[in-house]
């Protein structure tokens, strides 16, 4: 198994997971092709076995107002048929030791039982817009400040 940085020659492979992963489901796929055809500030990495893209990790940029205060983990997906063995918590703790994810606060919107085995914890603060209550909004090294975190505009531009 090999962990790589996204470039134009996977695109297409990450595209075709994305399908995979979320079927019946265009969002993921149109978001992150949004996202890179917009030139958003994003942070992406593959996990790659036997010559097949098997994981896809995303980071975005948080925001409080117009301020960067972190990033959003988001999407993570995994083929179907390599969920459940490991290569999607190895590509995630991967992703978590790179320098431009490790400094600072990642926030997840997603199952707690399973982030929480990465040390992300359940935040009050700050709100998230796509989670009445918090109830599945994760964080990393937050401070617990209160506002409502910001996201990139193709968040809520995709349908």
């Amino acid at each position: 198994m090999k962990i790589r940085t996204v470039d134009r020659e996977l695109s297409p492979k990450v595209t075709a997971l994305l399908r995979q992963a979320f079927p019946g489901r265009s969002y993921e796929r149109r978001l992150v092709e949004k996202l890179r055809d917009n030139g958003r500030d994003i942070h992406e990495w593959v996990c790659i076995h036997i010559g097949k893209v098997v994981a896809h990790i995303m980071f975005t940029n948080a925001y409080r107002g117009n301020e960067v205060c972190g990033l959003h983990l988001a999407p993570f997906a995994v083929k179907p048929e390599f969920q459940r063995q490991g290569m999607g918590s190895e590509l995630l703790r991967f992703a978590l030791r790179q320098n431009v994810v490790k400094e600072g606060t990642v926030f997840v919107l997603g199952d707690p039982k399973f982030y929480r085995k990465f040390g992300f914890e359940s935040c009050s603060q700050p709100l998230c817009p796509f989670d009445k209550n918090n109830v599945h909004f994760l964080s990393i090294r937050n401070s617990g400040e209160e506002f409502t975190v910001g996201y990139e505009p193709e968040f809520t531009e995709v349908t």
